[in-house]
């Protein structure tokens, strides 16, 4: 196969799925990525057609699926994302991933294999979907949604962190007149306030790799490098970070 073999990876989340295809020596020669919509694995068909690979590994919250539909090996979002960092920085130790339905903390060995994690699957609290529906229920769209928040002048405390309590005060918030940046801030940091105690329990130094869809967000970016006072490190695409990592393992790279 010489100098022609390419292994993908696969991610297939709750909001959008990226699809990753890599050489013999692990660098990235093609990307996809599609909407998640109400059928993953038609859109997992559609964005594996027509592309080349020599093995497929599947991570995500659909990688189930995708490993019957395929007959393909899978990987968990933690692995995959742990592998992924390392290999865009490889002297990082510690990955915070938040995606559209859970979040995760985790520590590195220098060869890129998980020492440490934390995982929040049980809420929405903490996770895209949570900044989502805040972000609809302040009337923002989710692009502009950090960026806003960045422009507040004060900082407004958001006590409940709990979705449906969480935004009943936020519609309280509105109704008394409160500053809507304001309250996005005060959002974001009840986010953030989640994402460092999961941090600090499996980490206390170094630089972070921050990866995931959130990991777009500016507002989510500057608070924690604050919070922390630590430097958080952002992939050029943080979406694809997971794929990138079941990539390199389907090649054992």
């Amino acid at each position: 196969m010489g100098s022609q073999v390419r292994y993908a990876g696969i991610d297939i989340g709750s909001r959008t799925i990226e699809l990753v295809v890599v050489d013999k020596t692990g660098n990235i020669v093609e990307s996809l990525q599609a909407d998640t919509g109400f059928n993953p694995m038609a859109e997992a068909h559609r964005l594996m057609e027509g592309v080349a690979h020599d093995a497929v590994m599947a991570t995500g919250y659909g990688r189930n699926l995708f490993e019957i539909s395929f007959e393909a090996p899978t990987v968990t979002e933690i692995k995959a994302h742990a592998r992924g960092a390392n290999r865009l920085f490889p002297e990082a130790r510690t990955v915070l991933d938040i995606g559209g339905q859970d979040s995760k903390a985790m520590t590195l060995f220098p060869d890129g294999r998980v020492r440490k994690f934390e995982m929040n699957d049980r809420c929405a609290a903490g996770t895209g979907k949570f900044l989502e529906i805040m972000a609809r229920t302040l009337g923002f769209e989710i692009e502009e949604f950090g960026r806003e928040a960045l422009l507040a002048e004060n900082n407004l405390n958001i006590s409940s962190m709990c979705t449906v309590f969480a935004e009943s005060e936020v519609t309280s918030l509105i109704a008394r007149g409160r500053n809507r940046r304001e309250i996005a801030r005060g959002l974001h940091a009840s986010v953030v306030r989640r994402a460092v105690g999961m941090i600090n329990r499996v980490s206390s130094s170094g630089n972070i790799v921050f990866t995931g869809g959130v990991a777009k967000n500016p507002c989510m970016r500057s608070l924690l490098a604050e919070s922390l006072g630590r430097s958080v490190l952002i992939p050029e695409d943080p979406q694809l970070v997971g794929a990138l990592g079941a990539a390199l393992l389907a090649g054992g790279l």
